[in-house]
């Protein structure tokens, strides 16, 4: 199987996940990784690299892995704004900064691993920079109790039942994309363990929060049916009150994929595509997206754990209307 280029991902926003559910830019291929995995070594001196600068507000140190969570700008030439975990080269480049801070740095990518250097604080305010990752999961800042189309398009689910992206309002979701044929373990069924050992985390720590649901998307239409999901779910020890298995029409889950960033390209009886964990939280907003694979699950379980405790709070039909007359 042949290794895709990195390709530039744009941000994710609830309008487009609406229906293109998204829950990072380092691609596969034929289910491999085309992308770079933040958590891996820095590139090698023998990788063909990329060199791009970039700046944002640093959100979270992570020393136990040498990583950084930065809230960035748009990266000419290679991804939009979001948020994401950076693998550090060397943990002194941390030293001195602290959460908030706006930063420049560079990030070098190669085929498979990626990292950053040069890290330096700019000085300016944390609200100069990084402001558009914080948008809606499907790409304009819509949010996800806002009227889109795709929030009543029908889905179906492993079960057979209809599914409609605008009836998870108020939970905190995990979207990916995956198919059931993938044959390499460290690419989509690594996506689904992810989601199997996070539900296993959540479900077995008191206090943990119940509003959450996972949603498994398989862009492989023709083949994965309902029964053949529900069969592939089984594996995973699923349990549909947590965690779904979506179809649906070709058209549309290529507008849902293509809105969520998600690059596929079918080769022969497989297909090339990006990795891309989505975390959105219970207010319909974009928290985090992880455009890697390997293990995730524990961020997943944390990052949902921090995503259940926003809310959703519908807008006052009243004051609505009172703005339009103003207007």
């Amino acid at each position: 199987m042949s290794v895709a280029s990195s390709k530039v991902h744009r941000r994710f926003d609830w309008r487009h996940v609406l229906c293109a559910i998204v829950g990072i830019g380092i691609l596969l291929s034929a289910c491999g990784p085309r992308s770079n995995d933040p958590t891996a070594r820095p590139p090698g001196s023998n990788a063909a690299l990329r060199t791009f600068e970039a700046r944002g507000v640093i959100r979270e140190f992570r020393p136990d892995i040498d990583s950084v969570v930065i809230q960035h700008e748009a990266i000419s030439n290679y991804m939009d704004a979001m948020t994401m975990p950076f693998k550090v080269r060397q943990r002194a480049e941390l030293k001195g900064l602290r959460e908030g801070d706006v930063v420049n740095f560079r990030l070098q990518v190669s085929e498979t691993e990626s990292c950053i250097d040069r890290i330096t604080r700019s000085g300016e305010s944390s609200g100069d920079a990084g402001r558009d990752s914080n948008r809606s999961p499907l790409g304009t800042g819509v949010p996800l109790h806002s009227k889109h189309p795709l929030l009543d398009c029908q889905f179906t689910n492993e079960l057979g039942e209809p599914v409609r992206l605008g009836e998870f309002r108020g939970q905190a979701l995990a979207i990916t994309f995956f198919f059931t044929r993938c044959p390499i373990p460290d690419f989509c069924p690594r996506l689904s363990r992810n989601f199997e050992e996070a539900t296993q985390r959540l479900s077995a720590t008191p206090g943990a929060p119940t509003n959450w649901h996972l949603l498994s998307v398989s862009f492989d239409t023709a083949v994965d049916t309902p029964a053949v999901m529900k069969a592939y779910g089984e594996r995973y020890h699923y349990d549909p009150k947590h965690w779904s298995f979506l179809t649906g029409p070709a058209d549309k889950i290529t507008e849902l994929a293509r809105l969520s960033d998600v690059n596929i390209e079918k080769q022969g009886e497989f297909f090339n595509h990006n990795f891309r964990t989505l975390i959105i939280d219970a207010s319909g907003k974009l928290q985090m997206s992880f455009p890697i694979g390997g293990n995730l699950s524990e961020a997943i379980t944390r990052e949902l754990t921090k995503a259940a405790t926003m809310t959703y709070k519908p807008a006052d039909a009243g004051s609505l209307e009172r703005k339009q007359k103003e207007q």
